[in-house]
């Protein structure tokens, strides 16, 4: 998404460093096979006399142009802060050389360990390095420090993942994520494409360029072909064994963000006594600059962690608690936030002991805490359930979050709390433990965990899902026997959560969530049977007198590059239904713009446009489009690319179909179509 600094004067814009800062531009790392990969390294001018740590950002999405300015907000902070700071364009991407085969490839790895290997012997490095990133950048430094590279002492790593099948934007719970899957894989289809710039790789770049078009696939058809936890995903999931992360690390994330989750399991998991985790209310985005607010001078709390771990400077950090979280206040339910509310709590273990997990059970509509009377409830397929929930990871763009819950709740089952009768704070992964049945052997559970107001507006909180073929594993999934009854947990997303007095908790569920989850192959009813094993478990924090302690500097960035707006975002988000057809659309638009860099004459420019339709009463209906058009060049060379994919299914197979045409100028210069059926398992 485009990079966007919020006008606020609690934001604090650095124009000068202690150690004055060098920018070198397209320099060329080498690779062992002959490879070339292009980086920018901002480092103090005295680097040579005074040699730094070095810190490395390692992504695919193109120095020169797309993240260029986002990068001048921190880079040349880090580097004036004495270290040399790295931003690396992955082999396939930017003007590196090659094709970029997959998300998180094990090329990409290798290429990594050689990149530091690299930087440890650059005269103007001590030899200690860094990696950090998010996103992308977050994923990689976790699988990086996995191979265990002794110059690699430490990392920051925020909204990653340490399980690429559960928890990303793939598979969820063991669905099919159809709001994300299809979107990402476009995402990146698009993005690949985009060529290199000849004013810095000479005349290869269009060799180069046809190359990348077609010969770099579009991913889903990968990742649907893997629709079980197998080796292709336990690849560059470090829960497969921590042990291999050695290091301290630093996990950071957002209540908004897709990737919050993954920071519980990392801090209780990784061996290192010193990694931490900080969580804020954020969507996708680095901190210092992230909405809702508050954002906190993260770029300062970066330095104590470098110093402490790359330079030995005894900074504190060990000290501080392992998890730092922002409990958020109760609000309205809105479709985007400026501000939450709320305050920063500490704990110094995790689990912790000042959380304690209270339960209530469902009850004839009710959440109570009495165990209630054995009953059974039948929880009927409604298609257009899941369209008001908002998007799976939000960027801080306006329309990403979920609207009021109460158009939703009269297409699910739903149980209601009494009034709390004193606030209380939900801090980790709620649990929806359920005895339930289906009349089919397919099929999956939705839940939404919602704080309900006095005056009635119903705001999601949380929510999970568990395809029932995999309520043993994921590896193995089983057919459902019809009618039987089976005993399920559903994690739901973890949340830091205040509810207070008078405000009520909700609980809904489902075998429909669209679009988030692809909808089984036949419509299900399941059938929950009410008693002492269908009940949701809370993790309720005690608040402490440290927590008053927690506190963090106003947010310091560097002076970013000027650029010249060409066009102006915008955002639109619509969901229409045809009344007579009975089919439900969600059309979500986003023009990022178009700019102008001044500093190098790059202009460049998005559009993305995502359809997802469904008839009631037919699963089969699921429709899933994604389109793109980027533009890159400057003067007399101009790029375009077209990109179209979608995804459809039958009750036995997905089909997938994804299109680029590309452009130089007006006139057409490749085109292609790729075709792929895929069998479903268990999805």
């Amino acid at each position: 998404m485009v990079f966007n600094i919020k006008e606020s004067e609690q934001r604090k814009v650095i124009k000068d460093f202690p150690r004055e800062v060098e920018e070198v531009e397209h320099v060329w790392i080498p690779m062992s096979d002959g490879a070339k990969l292009a980086a920018t390294i901002w480092l103090p001018v005295d680097a040579v006399e005074n040699p730094v740590p070095a810190i490395m950002e390692y992504i695919p999405y193109r120095k020169n142009d797309f993240t260029k300015i986002r990068d001048s907000a921190r880079h040349p902070y880090l580097a004036g802060h004495g270290y040399a700071s790295i931003r690396v364009d992955i082999r396939g991407s930017g003007d590196s050389d090659g094709i970029l085969e997959d998300e998180y490839s094990k090329r990409e790895q290798d290429d990594a360990l050689e990149i530091i290997d690299w930087l440890a012997a650059q005269e103007w490095c001590t030899g200690a390095v860094g990696m950090f990133g998010k996103s992308w950048g977050g994923f990689n430094s976790l699988q990086v420090a996995a191979r265990e590279h002794t110059n690699l002492k430490s990392i920051i790593t925020l909204c990653s993942t340490d399980d690429r099948y559960a928890d990303d934007v793939h598979y969820r719970g063991g669905n099919v994520l159809a709001s994300d899957m299809l979107w990402w894989s476009s995402t990146m289809f698009a993005y690949n494409a985009r060529p290199q710039d000849p004013e810095v790789v000479g005349e290869r770049w269009r060799a180069n360029w046809f190359e990348r078009m077609e010969n770099t696939p579009p991913l889903v058809e990968y990742w649907l072909e893997h629709q079980l936890r197998n080796d292709y995903w336990k690849h560059g999931s470090v829960c497969e064994d921590y042990s291999k992360v050695q290091i301290p690390v630093f996990a950071v994330g957002g209540w908004e963000d897709g990737y919050t989750n993954a920071v519980f399991r990392l801090i209780e998991n990784l061996p290192n006594e010193h990694s931490k985790g900080l969580i804020g209310p954020w969507a996708h985005e680095f901190p210092e600059v992230a909405t809702p607010e508050p954002s906190i001078g993260f770029l300062q709390e970066s330095l104590r962690w470098w110093d402490q771990w790359l330079k030995g400077i005894d900074t504190g950090v060990r000290e501080d608690p392992k998890l730092i979280s922002y409990v958020q206040n109760s609000e309205l339910p809105q479709v985007s936030y400026d501000e939450r509310p709320g305050k920063w709590v500490a704990d110094y273990q995790w689990p912790s002991p000042n959380v304690i997990e209270e339960k209530l059970y469902v009850s004839e509509g009710k959440l109570t805490k009495e165990v209630p009377e054995k009953r059974k409830t039948v929880v009927p397929s409604i298609q257009q359930h899941g369209f008001h929930t908002g998007v799976f990871c939000p960027f801080g763009e306006p329309g990403d979050l979920a609207s009021d819950q109460r158009i939703e709740n009269g297409y699910a089952v739903v149980y209601t709390s009494e009034p709390f009768e004193k606030n209380k704070e939900i801090l980790g992964h709620p649990l929806f433990h359920a005895e339930v049945s289906a009349d089919q052997s397919e099929a999956f559970m939705a839940v939404r965990l919602c704080a309900k107001a006095p005056t009635g507006e119903s705001t999601l909180i949380s929510w999970g899902m568990l395809n029932l073929t995999h309520h043993q594993s994921h590896e193995h999934p089983e057919f459902l026997n019809k009618g039987e009854r089976y005993r399920v947990s559903v994690q739901l997303d973890a949340i830091g959560q205040q509810i207070p007095k008078g405000h009520r908790l909700e609980v809904a569920v489902s075998p429909t969530y669209w679009p988030q989850a692809w909808p089984s192959p036949k419509e299900v009813t399941l059938t929950l049977y009410e008693g002492e094993h269908t009940a949701l478990e809370l993790p309720i924090r005690e608040p402490q007198m440290h927590d008053e302690s927690v506190s963090f500097d106003i947010p310091e960035i560097a002076e970013v590059i000027q650029t010249e707006t060409i066009r102006t975002e915008n955002r639109t988000r619509n969901i229409t239904h045809d009344m007579i057809n009975g089919v439900w659309k969600l059309e979500d638009f986003s023009d990022e713009g178009e700019r102008l860099l001044p500093c190098n004459g790059i202009q460049y420019g998005s559009t993305n446009k995502n359809i997802y339709n469904i008839q009631e009463n037919d699963p089969l209906s699921a429709k899933a489009q994604c389109e793109w058009e980027l533009t890159l060049g400057r003067d007399h060379w101009q790029t375009k690319l077209i990109t179209y994919s979608e995804m459809t299914c039958d009750e036995t197979t997905f089909y997938l179909l994804n299109t680029l045409k590309a452009y130089e100028k007006d006139e057409k210069v490749f085109e292609k179509t790729w075709k792929k059926e895929i069998p479903r398992q268990f999805v």
